[in-house]
C-alpha cells in the first residue's frame, strides 16, 4: 500500500490522491486535468508522480475508454525521470511498469487514426524509452510551429510545419498577412539519420504518410528570413 502523505505533488501533500484515482475509476469520462496538474505540472514531476505508474499501468491495461490517458500522462512523468523528485532511480524501481507501458503504448499506436494522437503516443513512447529530448520536442508538431534562433545573427524564428505550409519566418504570421517567409527543404529520406530516420521509417510503416512527411521538414532544412543563413531545423530544434 502506498503512503501518499508521505509523498508529495505540485501542491504541497500527496494525500489528496487517492480521491482523484478513484474518481476516474469510478467514472472514466472524468477529467484527467486535475490528476495531471497535480503529478505533472507544466512539466514538473514530484514523488507522488512516480507512485501513480503502477495505477496508471493497471488502468491503461484494464480500461480501454481511459488507455490514452493513461499512457500519456505516464509517458510525460517518465520522461522528467532525471529531475530532481525525492523518488530515486525511478527507472529501476518501476521497470516492469514501464516496460509494461512501452509495449501498450507501441501496440495502440498503430490502431489510432486522429494525428494528434498518433503524436502524443510517440511522445510517450520516446519517454518510455528514455529519449526525453525528443519526446519534448514533438509538442511542435501538434501546434504546428516551433520558435528557434538563427544560429548566425540569433533573430527568433518561427518554424512553420503545419497541412501544406512549411516555412520559417521572422514575423508574426499569425497576424499579419505580408510577413517575409522561406520555404523549409524537406530532408531525403534517405540522408536520414538517427532519431530522425527512426521517426520516419515508424510513421511510414504505420501508414502516416503525412507524419513521415512532416518528420522529412523537422529534419530538413530553413534559411533565416533576415540573413539568409541555411541551418537544419532539428539542430536548433534541440537548442532551444
Amino acid at each position: 500500500m502506498t503512503d501518499w502523505s508521505q509523498l508529495s505533488h505540485a501542491y504541497g501533500s500527496a494525500e489528496d490522491i487517492p480521491n482523484l484515482l478513484d474518481r476516474i475509476e469510478r467514472d472514466p469520462s472524468a477529467d484527467w486535468n486535475d490528476l495531471w496538474s497535480a503529478l505533472c505540472h507544466q512539466g514538473t514531476v514530484y514523488s507522488a508522480s512516480f507512485a501513480a505508474l503502477p495505477w496508471l499501468t493497471a488502468t491503461a491495461a484494464r480500461d480501454e475508454g481511459t488507455r490514452l490517458s493513461a499512457l500519456y500522462l505516464a509517458g510525460a512523468i517518465v520522461a522528467e525521470a532525471d529531475q530532481p523528485h525525492g523518488a530515486g532511480d525511478v527507472r529501476q524501481k518501476y521497470a516492469t511498469e514501464i516496460a509494461e507501458l512501452l509495449w501498450m503504448a507501441t501496440e495502440h499506436r498503430r490502431v489510432l487514426h486522429d494525428r494528434t494522437d498518433y503524436l502524443y503516443m510517440l511522445k510517450a513512447i520516446l519517454g518510455f524509452e528514455g529519449v526525453p529530448i525528443w519526446c519534448e520536442n514533438l509538442e511542435g508538431l501538434v501546434i504546428g510551429e516551433y520558435e528557434v534562433s538563427c544560429p548566425t545573427c540569433e533573430t527568433t524564428l518561427f518554424i512553420v510545419i503545419s497541412g501544406d505550409e512549411h516555412f520559417s519566418t521572422s514575423g508574426d504570421h499569425a497576424l499579419e498577412d505580408d510577413v517575409a517567409k522561406t520555404p523549409l527543404h524537406s530532408a531525403d529520406p534517405k540522408s536520414l539519420r538517427g532519431i530522425g530516420r527512426r521517426l520516419y521509417e515508424v510513421a511510414l510503416t504505420d501508414g502516416r504518410h503525412d507524419v513521415a512527411a512532416a518528420m522529412t521538414y523537422l529534419f530538413g532544412n530553413a534559411r533565416c528570413t533576415d540573413c539568409g543563413t541555411g541551418f537544419c531545423v532539428a539542430d536548433q530544434v534541440g537548442r532551444a
